[in-house]
């Protein structure tokens, strides 16, 4: 279960490093026309929303259990 949020998280990170590659890729030209990065941003949306939506089903089921702080002493 970690492994496999771990491993979205990088995913993550790499779709947004690529969107920033193709952002950088041609200094001369307009960038924000650029379809790549465009669809690399919009796979990390994909992704991220991909990911909380499987935490909050896996908290549901009962997979993870919270253990962070306690609210009140």
């Amino acid at each position: 279960m970690k492994v496999l949020i771990v491993v979205v998280l990088v995913a993550i990170v790499l779709v947004l490093a690529s969107a920033g590659f193709a952002m950088l890729k041609r200094p001369g030209e307009r960038k924000a026309n650029d379809p790549r990065m465009a669809r690399a941003l919009a796979l990390r949306v994909v992704l991220s929303i991909a990911l909380f939506a499987f935490i909050l089903l896996a908290w549901w089921f009962g997979w993870i259990q919270p253990t962070g702080l306690p609210v009140s002493r």
